[in-house]
């Protein structure tokens, strides 16, 4: 008996892609690609279905994808196509995903309800602890998605996993203004974090949400909310390079992920609000040099603060990222467990709280 199944795939600025399919013996069988997307000619459509059929469930994105292409390329090299096929508001990775939901291997986010975590204010420390707890937990098929901002009373530098510790910060200067340094389990670069003066969250999801995604491409897809929440708030944004999130006026934001053993995606975002651009330049090294490669005098020419953009205060922009994300996703408000709280402290204690975890790359 074949299995009939359905998925759906909305492109970023694009069309929707749907496909019908049915299985027979863990391979895709009768496939049937749809949607609101421009093509021609129009019998490009029954290759992009005839290529499918007989593929095994496991294929993935790129493979699906690269079967689709290679149908067309050949139907076009025979001549059973007569001119270019021309593919708009779409193309053959995004058949893929569709085909991926079918299965139900790729996920949007209309698939989950995300928790909503409120904490209180936690040491630096803390917060990277529970980024390792939630996303341990969600791979482990213990916790679903989880949404939370961070709020803490000390002023912190979070150290990339991979951050030099000398090369990164002037440990002198970090003394004299009581800065504590942390190392968090995502790459990237340094987070100069002032309670009160940065907006900072994290969102942990299944990997399925990102299923077919290029590593680049997955930091965009996670926060393409974000950018529909600074519009909200009156700051015109756009993502720039790999994680970096800016406005016309300058760099907004910083990007990182980490990915668990077991299917999960943790993805933090730090937003400078209304940061002291001269002491984070004491403080750190890179900055420093970032700045002299791009010959740049003033760190206030590269760091733009939201504040200054919104004229609202932090606490107003934060309530707004929660209702833009909330309108956005299927949102309900939770608590961590006792024994989430207990395995987080004993990271702190273990880990992120250890002289040999913060100084493991010198």
């Amino acid at each position: 008996m074949h299995e009939q199944r359905h998925g759906e795939y909305k492109v970023p600025g694009g069309k929707l892609v749907a496909v019908d399919l049915t299985v027979a013996d863990d391979h895709l069988a009768q496939v049937s690609v749809s949607g609101d997307f421009f093509l021609d000619p129009d019998e490009a459509l029954e290759f992009i279905d005839r290529s499918l059929a007989g593929l095994p469930i496991t294929a993935t994105v790129t493979d699906l994808a690269a079967t689709i292409d290679a149908e067309l390329h050949r139907a076009r090299t025979d001549g059973l196509i007569g001119v270019p096929v021309t593919m708009v508001g779409f193309d053959a990775r995004a058949v893929a995903t569709a085909v991926r939901r079918a299965l139900g291997l790729s996920t949007g986010w209309s698939d989950h309800t995300f928790s909503y975590l409120d904490p209180g204010p936690l040491t630096p420390a803390m917060h990277c602890a529970l980024d390792e707890v939630l996303g341990q937990e969600l791979a482990a098929g213990r916790r679903g998605p989880t949404f939370r901002f961070w709020e803490w009373r000390e002023p912190a530098v979070v150290i990339g996993s991979f951050q030099s510790l000398r090369n990164e910060i002037d440990a002198e200067a970090a003394a004299v203004h009581g800065i504590e340094v942390v190392r968090r389990i995502s790459g990237g670069g340094a987070m100069f974090m002032e309670a009160g003066n940065c907006i900072t969250f994290s969102v942990v999801v299944p990997a399925t949400l990102v299923d077919g995604l290029s590593y680049e491409a997955s930091y965009a897809f996670l926060d393409e909310w974000v950018l529909a929440a600074l519009d909200a708030v009156g700051v015109e944004a756009h993502y720039a390079g790999l994680n970096d999130i800016a406005s016309p006026a300058g760099k907004i934001a910083g990007a990182a992920q980490k990915r668990f053993v077991g299917g999960a995606v943790l993805h933090h975002v730090t937003m400078a609000y209304d940061i002291d651009a001269d002491k984070m330049l004491q403080v750190l090294r890179i900055g420093r040099e970032k700045l002299s490669d791009k010959g740049t005098k003033s760190a206030n020419k590269r760091v733009d603060p939201v504040r200054s953009q919104t004229r609202l205060p932090r606490h107003d922009v934060m309530a707004s990222f929660l209702a833009t994300f909330s309108q956005r996703y299927r949102v309900v408000p939770d608590t961590l467990t006792e024994a989430e709280l207990a395995r987080a402290r004993e990271l702190v204690e273990t880990k992120f709280g250890s002289p040999d975890w913060t100084a493991r790359v010198p």
